[in-house]
């Protein structure tokens, strides 16, 4: 990586990548770490207003938003607006993966025949106009910040600490699709901040800076019968199991999904409460959220560990996202004189749970859209990323005066001996 790096910077050019079979923002990122773009290096981390948390043991700060949502087989309206799903306290992330179930509807035809990217593509096209709404509203609450805090300074003595906040606080030019996969009904799409690009690799997972990261989508095994759960157990060790990553030479990544040092996963997970439904559905009358929790299969599983060992869960203090009537706010069964269609007792089936150390939530909760039966589920997360040491060093001397007094003295030399020899003295 590193040769290409210098060869970037002395001779001024751009060195291909191969081609991918994701659809991405970046062809040819999926093999291959890609260049390092100089002038983007030392770029913040967009967190709160302090934008970089960088500490000394070379650990930066990341903040991390991943959703899902069963869309029940819905195509999205070209106007549908889903910008109130990326509502966070903390403005923009730095990530967002979003997870979708049945974007198709689960019939034979959708499962055996060709996959129809077009809905994909829908959904793609949405989140990009929802991130692009989210910058313009950010960059004019800045604006305002800013015109706000020239009237204070006005009035009053300056607040120097104020007015570097304010400037510390830079919003992302755009976002980019690393990657956007499906298969049948389910589709995970990954945007990050388009400054952050360079330092990340993508496969089905990628790499920020020296931290692996893995998102799992899944759509787990229905059903509300006593021992269903048994299924649904029975997929998830099938998928850690089962799941294996292809070897890249120019990526040292791991292979299992729970070898990965930042492993989240999302999806609509089916677990139900197991209770009688009169008494479930009383209980969601009554807001008793703890009493059903406390009942809930996913939560038992996480406690005993049998299935989840290591995992971990927020708190949950938002209603059942499953199962409502269509274009509606009321729960299926609830609504007086309501004939056919599937009845199912009120449950938490859209979940966004976390594997090991290293993440750290902020948010939990879900979305209002009433599209489908089931209502979105969003997080966000503060991750951890380890930072090489060799690369903030390089860093800095790749951007000092003393690097671009070396490569204009001698330039020729350096491109020469660059592309003469198959060795460089940087290694990485």
């Amino acid at each position: 990586m590193w040769p290409r790096l210098v060869a970037n910077k002395i001779l001024g050019k751009r060195l291909s990548n191969s081609n991918n079979n994701f659809v991405a923002d970046f062809p040819g990122d999926a093999k291959t770490c890609g260049l390092l773009d100089i002038s983007s290096l030392g770029q913040p981390s967009l967190r709160g207003n302090t934008i970089l948390n960088q500490r000394e043991d070379n650990l930066h700060d990341y903040n991390v938003f991943v959703s899902t949502w069963n869309v029940g087989g819905v195509a999205p309206q070209e106007n549908l607006d889903i910008a109130g799903l990326l509502d966070t306290p903390n403005n923009i992330c730095d990530i967002y993966v979003f997870g979708f179930q049945e974007i198709v509807p689960l019939r034979a035809s959708n499962v055996l025949g060709s996959e129809n990217s077009k809905i994909s593509m829908k959904w793609n096209s949405l989140i990009r106009e929802a991130l692009n709404k989210k910058i313009q509203y950010c960059l004019e609450k800045q604006e305002y910040n800013r015109k706000q805090l020239g009237i204070r300074a006005q009035k009053t003595s300056f607040i120097e600490d104020e007015k570097t906040l304010l400037q510390s606080s830079t919003i992302p030019e755009d976002f980019r699709c690393i990657i956007c996969k499906q298969m049948v009904g389910i589709l995970i799409s990954v945007w990050i901040r388009s400054d952050l690009r360079p330092y990340g690799s993508v496969s089905v997972r990628f790499q920020l800076h020296e931290t692996s990261f893995c998102f799992v989508c899944s759509h787990l095994a229905s059903g509300g019968r006593e021992g269903d759960e048994k299924l649904r157990n029975s997929d998830v060790d099938e998928i850690f199991s089962r799941t294996s990553f292809h070897r890249r030479p120019s990526l040292d990544l791991p292979r299992n999904i729970l070898d990965h040092d930042r492993v989240i996963l999302l999806g609509d997970l089916n677990y139900r409460v197991s209770l009688p439904e009169a008494t479930t559905r009383l209980l969601v009358d009554r807001k008793e959220w703890d009493a059903l929790l406390d009942n809930d299969q996913l939560r038992r599983g996480l406690r005993n560990g049998q299935v989840f060992e290591g995992w971990h869960e927020g708190l949950i203090k938002f209603a059942p996202t499953y199962k409502y009537c269509l274009k509606s706010n009321v729960y299926s069964g609830c609504a007086e004189g309501q004939k056919g269609g599937k009845w199912r007792a009120p449950a938490w089936c859209d979940r966004i749970i976390w594997y090991g150390e290293g993440l750290e939530q902020h948010l939990y909760t879900r979305g209002e859209s009433n599209l489908s039966d089931h209502r979105p589920v969003k997080a966000m997360f503060t991750a951890e990323v380890q930072v090489s040491s060799t690369i903030k060093g390089l860093q800095k001397f790749f951007l000092s005066e003393r690097f671009d007094q070396i490569t204009t003295k001698s330039e020729k030399t350096l491109s020469d001996r660059y592309l003469c020899k198959s060795r460089s003295g940087f290694k990485f």
